[in-house]
């Protein structure tokens, strides 16, 4: 509200104290009511204008105002923090009153996490959002950065201790207040600066846990290579920092998901990978660049991941970080079950662990300890849960990123996988207790459970190292390298390069490795399991790439195969992602492989059998066209040989039997066409069109392709649409040719999957292609000119 032109001496004087009395009371007319206040301070939150902060009321306005509203002296308490934390304050003052704030705003706090808030009613605000309100965030964040600024060339100095309260209070305003944190996000400078707390151990875990959840809702992601002394910084963690950093990196190296469905098509996979080679590495990519020049940092990381319960960490470090969990952490719901199970195990024990109820304080901010200190071993083994859940994160990101080949070498070096293989029994596969540890309000088969997640994580893990790599051999031990060479030798056939150039000193030890471990606890899998998928995955990866005949035997000799089918066919599994597993793995065990298919019809040796296999291949062909494929290539390579054992399975087996007839193949194919479209063309899916391309490849082949065409159209008319496939065949073909001829890693893949070359398939689709109208082999031939629509433009900006 403008004041009115001002009369000149005294008057002047009079006219301003009016206008600021009308600012501070917010131009209400009458008594004021306090709702209006927090209007106002909100709508200058959000405009920058106006009411921002208590500094503009008066302290007796204040406490009049608090009484009738019921904010606990906040406001008070800030206007008095802003007068202790000038340039020139020595800051004593101001710590005694943030610890005034503290307790005020950290109840309320853990109420919110450990889910006992109470609605509140609508009269009454709560003390997180009046601190805020009142503009006590942004206080906050100008105290804290105080050390940036310099005075007669001398930076100003405040205590990690003050340092801690701040950022204590700032945390729980997080949690209990909307919006705080994303406005922290915004504040680049404030972000970059909190990184620089970290130094100090006494303020590590808080800047750190503020620092991911701010990150988590930061629009833009943070440039490790802002962070000052970087490398510094992270090589003077000890291993309890590290693994908690690890937290933080997982925000920062993985490339940022927009959530939104159509941007995970193809289309608009490769418009966003053009756009970014205009513009450059990605954040993610820069981070990742930033971190593995840190000098030791891949060889720590896989300390950590390999380290036994028992070279963990003392008792007194444990115990304290724990009190800091229970006030800081998202996991503080694991730690009150971390909590029911030591009480359970002190009591049984006898252990004296006593820790103090939420809200409770000791002078030195500890738990009650006595002489015996002995922590529980669950509570230990949960603590390396914990921890190797972020490592493994991180490594299996970076083993995903740019710099592959680099962090392969590395990890093999720092023997990762030797050390997981000896921390599986006890750690990673570990048997449940009775009284497992799970986040409140789950169970244990949920995927929160960290147990679960540590699962999951460490089959990704094994699934990115196997992928496409040599270092995949690493998962076995001298025996079991010596089996494959025995395979080969005994198959007359020369044996794998990348198991010659193994080095024997960097694989698994024991009686068993690391692959065959998995094998195991995969068969003893219950039906219903959320790691069927993961173990599925972690296998198939095993065999991705050029078929290997001797890879193929060592699983099939652990009965891999007849577990397979007993998940598909005897338990009838319902999951489409377990299924898709499964069938990909089947594929891959099972291609160019006749006794594989010995195995199978031994197996499926009824005609109810395999008419429930062939149900569960058709219900859904984007989960099952993998072994499709697979099966239509074996068909095509061992009807070119001679071998009797060839000429037996081609005649016994019965799912070779059903893919030899062409109706079948023609009943796949046109099921493929259809159910993919350019615009829904996804990582997922787009096997579907390399499958459909695979059959008319091998029809090409065998001068087959013109009828393979005509049948297709007859099939067309047959549905009264006319056209509508192979326009769609011709469009997809044309994605195809943008997309592969421009990704060195897809053609090999499909040139090393398939054993067709690169060149043939380039061919195929060019032939597929042509706009001649009266090649036999050109799809535009058996379009109709009515019906003809291929030149629509499919390309996304």
């Amino acid at each position: 509200m403008a004041a009115a032109p001002a009369a000149a001496g005294s008057g002047a004087g009079r006219a301003r104290r009016a206008a600021a009395t009308v600012a501070a009371w917010g131009g209400w007319g009458g008594r004021p009511r306090p709702g209006n206040i927090l209007l106002q301070l909100r709508q200058g939150q959000l405009t920058g204008r106006g009411l921002v902060r208590a500094v503009q009321f008066t302290e007796t306005f204040l406490m009049e105002r608090d009484k009738q509203s019921k904010w606990s002296g906040i406001p008070q308490l800030l206007l008095k923090l802003y007068a202790t934390s000038h340039l020139h304050s020595d800051f004593v003052e101001c710590q005694n009153i943030l610890k005034e704030i503290s307790p005020l705003l950290s109840m309320e706090a853990m109420a919110f996490v450990t889910e006992e808030r109470k609605l509140t009613q609508e009269t009454t605000y709560p003390n997180t959002y009046i601190f805020d309100l009142f503009g006590g965030v942004d206080l906050l964040v100008e105290i804290l950065m105080r050390p940036t600024i310099s005075i007669r060339g001398q930076k100003l100095k405040i205590s990690d201790e003050m340092s801690k309260d701040c950022l204590s209070i700032l945390y729980n305003t997080c949690v209990c207040t909307e919006g705080v944190t994303k406005r922290l996000a915004e504040k680049n400078d404030f972000v970059i600066f909190l990184f620089t707390l970290m130094t100090s151990k006494k303020t590590f875990l808080q800047t750190a846990t503020l620092i991911e959840d701010i990150l988590g809702v930061k629009k833009e992601m943070i440039r490790l290579d802002e962070v000052p002394n970087l490398s510094s910084l992270v090589s003077n963690f000890d291993q309890q920092q590290l693994a908690n950093f690890c937290r933080i990196l997982a925000v920062t190296i993985s490339e940022m998901d927009t959530g939104n469905d159509d941007k995970h098509t193809l289309l608009a996979k490769n418009a966003q990978q053009k756009k970014s080679l205009s513009l450059g590495p990605s954040a993610a990519e820069i981070n990742q660049a930033a971190l593995l020049s840190i000098p030791g940092f891949v060889e720590r990381l896989c300390k950590l991941a390999t380290r036994k319960v028992s070279e963990s960490t003392g008792t007194a470090s444990f115990l304290q970080e724990l009190e800091e969990w229970y006030t800081w952490l998202d996991n503080a719901l694991v730690l009150d079950a971390l909590m029911r199970v030591a009480n359970e195990e002190s009591e049984h024990n006898q252990a004296s662990i006593v820790f103090p109820p939420p809200g409770a304080s000791e002078e030195n901010g500890l738990p009650h300890t006595s002489t015996r200190t002995q922590l529980p071993q669950s509570m230990k083994i949960m603590h390396e849960i914990m921890y190797k859940l972020e490592v493994l994160y991180v490594l299996c990101v970076l083993l995903m990123g740019r710099q592959r080949n680099q962090v392969h070498r590395m990890i093999a070096e720092f023997k990762l996988i030797p050390g997981l293989n000896n921390l599986f029994d006890k750690l990673i596969w570990r048997k449940h207790s009775a009284s497992a540890l799970v986040l409140h309000g789950h169970n244990q088969n949920c995927d929160c459970s960290p147990d679960i997640t540590l699962k999951i994580q460490f089959l990704r893990l094994l699934q990115s190292f196997s992928d496409h790599h040599e270092n995949k051999y690493l998962l076995l031990n001298n025996q079991e390298l010596n089996e494959l060479s025995a395979i080969s030798l005994k198959a007359n056939i020369p044996e794998v390069e990348a198991v010659l150039n193994t080095d024997r000193s960097l694989v698994c030890d024991g009686k068993r490795g690391l692959l065959t471990r998995l094998l195991q606890v995969m068969k003893k899998e219950p039906a219903e399991s959320s790691f069927r998928f993961w173990q599925a995955r972690a296998v198939e990866s095993f065999l991705r790439g050029t078929t290997s005949y001797a890879d193929q035997m060592f699983l099939l000799k652990r009965g891999l195969l007849e577990h397979i089918l007993y998940c598909i066919v005897d338990s009838e599994c319902k999951s489409r992602d377990v299924l898709q597993s499964y069938f990909d793995l089947l594929g891959e065990l099972m291609k160019f492989n006749v006794d594989a298919f010995k195995r199978f019809n031994k197996y499926i040796n009824t005609d109810a059998k395999f008419q429930v296999f062939l149900k569960q291949i058709n219900s859904s062909l984007v989960d099952s066209n993998m072994l499709v494929r697979c099966v239509t290539l074996s068909l095509d390579r061992f009807e070119n040989q001679v071998d009797m054992k060839v000429v037996e399975v081609l005649s016994e087996c019965r799912l070779l039997a059903y893919i030899s007839q062409v109706p079948t193949q023609m009943s796949f194919l046109f099921r493929l066409i259809n159910i993919i479209h350019v615009q829904t063309l996804t990582q997922e899916n787009v096997s579907c069109l390399n499958t459909s391309l695979v059959i008319l490849m091998l029809a090409r082949r065998k001068e087959r392709l013109p009828l393979y065409l005509r049948l297709l159209q007859r099939m067309e008319h047959s549905k009264k649409y006319p056209g509508f496939l192979l326009n769609n065949f011709h469009n997809l073909l044309r994605f195809w040719q943008q997309h592969y001829l421009h990704k060195d890693k897809d053609s090999t893949c499909l040139e090393n999957s398939s054993c067709i070359s690169f060149s043939y398939w380039k061919e195929t689709v060019s032939i597929l292609l042509n706009p001649d109208r009266q090649s036999p082999s050109a799809l535009v031939s058996y379009i109709e000119e009515p019906y003809m629509d291929i030149d629509r433009d499919f390309t996304e900006e």
